[in-house]
């Protein structure tokens, strides 16, 4: 396993690896990886001959106030995780090398970032198709592998790819999720204890209200107050939304129907997380 910080080496170690007709499986992270990363990785090494996966914690997709300088950076226990789980490459570039002095190019998807995630971070995800583009172009990976936990942001790249013609397979992983049912997130380390007892109410909602659509219920607002209720009872959440979308426009639905994003923002103390499930009727 090597740890590469500079384009042009990487590039060059993703051409020997073409010349030997190996095909290029990424995975695009930031870091302080956990279960989630590494079964994106576990996925992409069994469908390639070269797995590469970037650790990068991308300045643009933070906005003013946001805990930029404070998530955490492990490089050195990442990469031992990524070698025992057979990855190739670690590609850990500056942010210099990504966005060198003069940077003044910037890639956005409309509509389906205005919704969301997008209306309390208006910025973000204008600096996560930007970086996942650049990665696009620098990687060239015939399959790229993101999670589900953050749905918006799988449907906004998939958009992305689609519109821009890139040449690019994007697979989205089922959440990995803690006993409790809480996702895998790197900022489930800024929680505390009790915050991390109360999050685990995040994926009881969800589980909960999926229960009710397989029961028969279809009304979207019905659920969606079902969510909040529930979340509302534990008195450490701050919901930001509960929201019930269409996969294709990320619009809200008024009854549910075919295939439905439910998804949800809730803070704990300081600790935005997030969660989703996708139900099909």
């Amino acid at each position: 396993m090597e740890i590469i910080r500079e384009i042009s080496i990487l590039r060059a170690r993703i051409k020997e690896a073409r010349s030997q007709g190996k095909l290029v499986g990424f995975v695009p992270t930031m870091g302080c990886l956990h279960k989630g990363h590494l079964a994106l990785l576990d996925k992409a090494r069994a469908e390639n001959g070269l797995t590469i996966l970037s650790i990068f914690v991308n300045p643009l997709q933070f906005g003013i106030g946001e805990d930029y300088e404070e998530y955490p950076r492990h490089l050195e226990s990442d990469a031992v995780q990524v070698k025992k789980a057979g990855g190739h490459i670690i590609f850990a570039p500056t942010v210099k090398e990504m966005y060198p002095q003069g940077h003044a190019t910037y890639v956005d998807v409309e509509r389906l970032t205005a919704v969301l995630c997008g209306a309390s971070r208006p910025h973000h995800f204008r600096g996560v198709t930007t970086v996942v583009a650049k990665l696009f172009n620098i990687v060239n990976p015939d399959q790229a592998y993101f999670g589900q936990k953050d749905a918006q942001q799988a449907l906004v790249i998939q958009r992305m790819v689609r519109d821009l013609n890139m040449n690019v397979l994007v697979h989205i992983i089922p959440t990995v999720r803690e006993a409790d049912g809480l996702a895998m997130s790197s900022r489930n380390s800024y929680l505390s204890p009790a915050e991390r007892s109360a999050a685990s109410i995040l994926y009881k909602s969800l589980s909960q209200a999926s229960e009710e659509i397989q029961g028969g219920q279809r009304d979207a607002a019905v659920i969606q107050a079902f969510i909040v209720e529930k979340i509302s009872l534990e008195l450490l959440a701050n919901i930001d939304y509960v929201a019930v979308v269409d996969t294709e426009e990320i619009r809200p639905v008024k009854e549910i129907s075919g295939r439905t994003l439910i998804a949800l923002a809730v803070r704990f103390g300081k600790t935005r997380l997030i969660d989703n499930i996708i139900v099909e009727v």
